[in-house]
This record gives structure tokens, sequence and C-alpha cells, in this order.
């Protein structure tokens, strides 16, 4: 039976991101945090925001993406707002500050979405503005085309996910990493990495090697969607996670993952390991390899170099 443990964290170590690219995103987004600071007090004359990372950067689940393009999530949390909730302003009013603040921050203009500001480091990455007021130690999001602003703790699922892998171990780390470079890999719509994340902690299980580990909540995760596609967040167990996916998303997801296992099976039962490894070359990409100059060349790939974009910056890539 053939054991590609060693492989899977070869290709953990390719699908993760590099020290280096961790230290550049991280100044980026302090930059924007000064910029919208810097705005709040001289053009608004206003009491400057807080911030708090969120998402697969804060989870340390972040994957590199096929497409090349990042994104970080970074809550902005408004200190200008009135202790009376009625008198806060529309969600509109408040993504324009951001908006406005960050607008020119690079060449490639901002793009308020209905849910955060986005400012494109365009062809490397994104940073994604999400804006959030606290009434009575309860938060809430600025959201467009919403009369009032919406319930949402963002901090909550992230420490609920740390706690998880505090409980269950790193493997779980890896694991969600695996499961969100396969989806990458495909072609079709899939689940948010939230989503993803979710149904692998819920469906986790251990195991000495990665690849069996993988394929068991892999297979956990399918039958949990048999019985239901409802996707609860863990910390709001009113919220149904799966209301943005459409029922043919789901059965094509849920297909996939029938043939994901059916493959890994395979790959487990293999006598011959590069026999095993074409199989799961044929479910994670080219970027899954255990050839063992392969993983040597890669590994020197793993060195960041310096590539030069428009405003100056000097984002870290393979």
């Amino acid at each position: 039976m053939a054991d590609c443990h060693s492989s899977f964290k070869g290709f953990y170590e390719e699908i993760k991101l590099a020290p280096a690219k961790k230290v550049f995103l991280r100044t980026s987004r302090d930059a924007v945090r000064k910029k919208i600071k810097k705005y709040f007090k001289e053009e608004l004359e206003e009491e400057v925001p807080k911030f708090r990372g969120q998402g697969s950067y804060s989870m340390d689940t972040i994957v590199n993406p096929l497409d090349g393009e990042y994104d970080i999530d970074d809550g902005v949390y408004l200190s200008n707002l009135d202790s009376d909730k009625s008198k806060w302003p529309s969600a509109e009013t408040a993504h324009n500050w951001v908006f406005e603040a960050v607008k020119g921050h690079t060449d490639t203009d901002p793009v308020d979405k209905r849910t955060c500001v986005r400012v494109i480091y365009a062809g490397q990455y994104h940073v994604d503005l999400p804006i959030y007021g606290i009434h009575n130690n309860t938060i809430y999001l600025a959201e467009k085309g919403k009369t009032e602003w919406t319930l949402s703790d963002p901090k909550a699922i992230t420490d609920w996910f740390l706690d998880q892998v505090k409980s269950k171990g790193e493997q779980l780390r890896r694991v969600v990493r695996y499961l969100k470079a396969w989806a990458d890999n495909k072609s079709q719509k899939m689940p948010s990495g939230l989503v993803l994340t979710i149904l692998a902690s819920n469906n986790f299980v251990s195991n000495q090697r990665d690849d069996i580990a993988f394929t068991e909540t892999v297979r956990n995760i399918y039958n949990q969607l048999l019985v239901s596609t409802a996707i609860l967040n863990p910390v709001d167990i009113t919220e149904d996670l799966s209301g943005g996916i459409s029922k043919s998303q789901m059965n094509n997801f849920k297909d996939m993952l029938s043939k994901l296992i059916e493959r890994a099976d395979k790959a487990i039962k293999e006598d011959d390991e590069d026999k095993a490894c074409e199989l799961w070359t044929k479910e994670f990409g080219n970027r899954f390899s255990c050839n063992k100059e392969d993983k040597k060349s890669r590994n020197n790939k793993d060195v960041a170099t310096p590539i030069i974009i428009s405003n100056g910056a000097k984002p870290w890539a393979k």
C-alpha cells in the first residue's frame, strides 16, 4: 500500500504562503490601515478606526492561488459612531468614508462591494475591508442595500477555528489547505474557503498519514452532505452558509467529492508509489509531485524574489 504522506507534506510546502510573502502582505495591510487612519483624522476630523484581521490570513489557512491573486480580509471597526445606534450613518455612508480613504492608494481604483471595500493590487492581491460598528458589545457589519447594519462577528469564527486546531492538532490546518488547493484546481464554481474550512473542521479524521487523514475527512464531508446540504455557521447556528450555493452547484460539488474519494481510495491501495502520486496529481494538479528531483527544484524556487508593481511596492513572488 503506497504511503504518500511525504508527498503530501511536500505539496503543503508548495501551496502555503512563504514567510516572505506573509511579511509583505502584512506590510501592505498596515499601509492601508495607515491611509485610513490619516483620512479619518485629517479629512473627516473623526476618531480613527481600529482594525482586526480576519479570514484565511488570520486562520493561517491561506493557499497559494493558481491565478496568483491573494486576498486579505482586514476588518475596519469604526470608533466615531454615536452611542445611540439609531443615529448611526447608513452602510453606504460608512462605505464611502473608507472608499475615499483608500482611493488612489494603488493605480487601480478600489471597488465598493456589498460587504466590503476592496483595494486592488492588480495581478498580485487585494485587500478586502469590511466595515463594522460595535454597540453594547455586539458587532454589526455595514452591508450595502440593507436598511439596518447586519449582525456579524468575524472574530468569533476565527477564534472557533483556532480552537479547533488547538484541540485537533496542526494536521487539521494542513487538511484544510489540501481541500482548498483541490478546489482551486477545479474549473467549476466551488464553495467558499470559509465553507470548506468549516466542513473540514467538522468532519476531520486524524491519522499519522496526511493522505489517509485527507481521504477520510473528505469521505465524512461527502456523507454529511448526502444527509443534509445545510452548512451551519458554528458560532451562529441560525445561519446556513450554504444559502449562496445553488442546487446544481451543490450537486456538482458532491459529484466531484465522490470522484475524489474513489481516486483517493485507489491511490492509497496502490502498491506503486509513483502510480499513487499520478492519481493524486489528477486531483491536485501539477503542484503535487512525488518525484524527488521535482521536489528539490520546487524548494529552490521557494526562495522569494521581489518584483516591481506600478505603485512602487515590491510584492514577493516565487
